[in-house]
């Protein structure tokens, strides 16, 4: 109903431009989750999504680009792994061998750690790995954990480009591509990196920038 939508968007203070734009889900069981899923919404006690999920899900969902700002702690980490796990669902399984599909960037080991956190909980009930590339730390482990083929990694830009250029995993199966602080790894120096990323990486990807400011 528009009226309910209209309240709900000037209620939470969205601001919206695009084509098109979906409607938010209002409520997790209006969402398209597998069951699996809204158990773990269940187990945690969530009763409705928030405002940055309830606009942002349906927006990631219709595979379009997206650019969402929002407050540290409004849920925005959901906002982009949920979305991810349904896109890794409807692709060809990976093989031995094959890179990620879906790609998290994040400025710092502390923020990429944060969303491995989510994306094992809920990639644990779907049965979808994932890998956090990071520096600071030996890249023994990091890329044994390549090996076992996760279907996301979650990485700072420098860890991930020096693994890359080691040859120890690929991009070139990535179709979702989500920038975490987006403007944070501007600000950090990491341009130049996040273009030598972004050249591996198919151009039909859905790619969703995320920021907190």
């Amino acid at each position: 109903d528009e009226a309910i939508i209209d309240e709900f968007r000037k209620e939470h203070q969205l601001t919206l431009t695009g084509v098109d734009i979906p409607k938010p889900v209002l409520k997790f069981s209006s969402s398209q989750w597998p069951a699996q899923i809204t158990s773990v919404f269940q187990s945690k006690g969530f009763e409705k999504p928030t405002a940055i999920q309830a606009q942002g899900w349906p927006m990631a969902l219709t595979g379009r680009n997206v650019v969402g700002i929002a407050q540290t702690g409004s849920g925005k980490t959901l906002s982009f792994i949920l979305p991810a796990i349904l896109h890794i669902l409807g692709q060809p399984p990976l093989q031995r061998g094959d890179g990620p599909i879906a790609l998290v960037l994040a400025p710092t080991r502390e923020l990429a750690c944060q969303i491995q956190e989510v994306a094992q909980e809920y990639g644990r009930v779907m049965d979808i790995r994932n890998s956090c590339l990071y520096g600071g730390a030996s890249k023994g482990p990091q890329i044994g954990e390549l090996q076992r083929t996760p279907q996301i990694v979650i990485a700072t830009p420098g860890r991930l480009l020096d693994i890359l250029q080691m040859g120890k995993t690929t991009l070139r199966r990535v179709t979702y591509l989500v920038l975490d602080e987006a403007d944070r790894m501007l600000d950090m120096g990491f341009e130049q990196d996040l273009r030598k990323i972004l050249a591996q990486i198919r151009p039909d990807r859905q790619l969703l920038m995320w920021s907190a400011t």
